[in-house]
């Protein structure tokens, strides 16, 4: 409680801190030749951030609803400090926005397009991540359940997961849009490609997890292989297939970005970023940044919701 209670003072004086020098910003006299009475202002603004966010962290008694209100205000705190550094040293060294937009400039530059914003997110979330990102965990899915059957198929299949994991998606991104055309099937072509071997190689170690003393258990039940399966593997397995799931939610995003800057229809938003770049529309590309980030957040949050949904029988989930 002592330390929730230090970090009042702290985020009081960041607030009042941040206001100050964020009115000053807004002088034209100010911006772009801040001198040294404006930076200490932001130094002070910085600390006191820096004093409430280690309280925060620091406190370890808080439990239920207030523990996870702590472990949501620390990074939004920690998130909230970084985005302020970053417009006051944009506007108050003068930076051009063509080298680095403020976040403030991107901010607006995203609400006046969200109808361009919403078009690239439905062509290269919905249409190319979630397609590809099904098929591909699916599959890996479905062959590492044959290769717990047949283990051949594991000793034959794991290496070939090391090679395929290192292709390089500039060298792989061109050649499936040779193969699938230019719209949204060849960016799920390159999503399938870099999310198959995640889930194969965690599903395989995870439905081979189970200890001895478990399948001997089974057996001496008489389960067939598959009511051990449904049982005993895949149960013991879903930690792994999880955490390939959560390692998937990001590379999907990241594949099709990549696979739509080799060609695409005039949508997505790698097409986007790579137009806007070479139109020197630098709040435009961080906007679409800014929608990538966002949707894979979203993504990553509601794969975990579902992994402590589904697995809070693990011990990492007790508390």
């Amino acid at each position: 409680m002592s330390d929730q209670r230090a970090t009042i003072p702290g985020l009081a004086g960041a607030t009042l801190a941040a206001t100050a020098s964020l009115v000053l910003l807004d002088d034209a006299a100010v911006a772009g030749t801040a001198r040294a009475g404006f930076w200490m202002i932001v130094m002070a603004c910085w600390l006191s951030a820096a004093l409430g966010v280690v309280n925060l962290a620091g406190t370890h008694q808080a439990r239920g609803r207030r523990r996870r209100a702590l472990d949501l205000m620390v990074p939004l705190l920690f998130g909230l400090t970084v985005f302020y550094l970053w417009e006051v040293a944009v506007r108050g060294f003068g930076v051009p926005a063509v080298l680095l937009p403020s976040p403030s400039a991107a901010a607006t530059k995203f609400a006046h397009s969200l109808p361009i914003l919403g078009a690239d997110f439905v062509q290269t979330f919905i249409r190319g991540v979630l397609a590809g990102y099904v098929i591909g965990c699916g599959a890996g899915l479905l062959v590492a359940i044959l290769a717990h059957r047949y283990a051949f198929l594991g000793r034959g299949l794991l290496p070939l997961g090391n090679f395929f994991s290192a292709l390089p998606l500039v060298g792989v991104a061109p050649i499936m849009v040779m193969w699938f055309g230019f719209d949204w099937p060849s960016k799920a072509a390159v999503v399938v490609l870099v999310t198959f071997f995640p889930m194969l190689v965690n599903a395989i170690a995870g439905l081979n997890a189970a200890g001895h003393i478990e399948r001997d258990l089974m057996r001496s039940y008489g389960a067939t292989h598959a009511q051990a399966l449904a049982k005993l593997h895949l149960p013991a397995a879903l930690p792994f297939i999880f955490n390939a799931l959560k390692i998937n939610a990001t590379l999907a995003l990241i594949g099709a970005i990549v696979a739509e800057f080799f060609g695409t229809p005039t949508q997505g938003i790698g097409f986007r970023i790579s137009t806007e770049a070479g139109r020197m529309a630098i709040d435009m590309v961080w906007a679409e940044i800014a929608l990538a980030a966002l949707a894979g957040m979203a993504f990553y949050g509601f794969v975990t919701l579902a992994e402590r949904a589904t697995t809070f029988w693990h011990p990492s989930y007790r508390t």
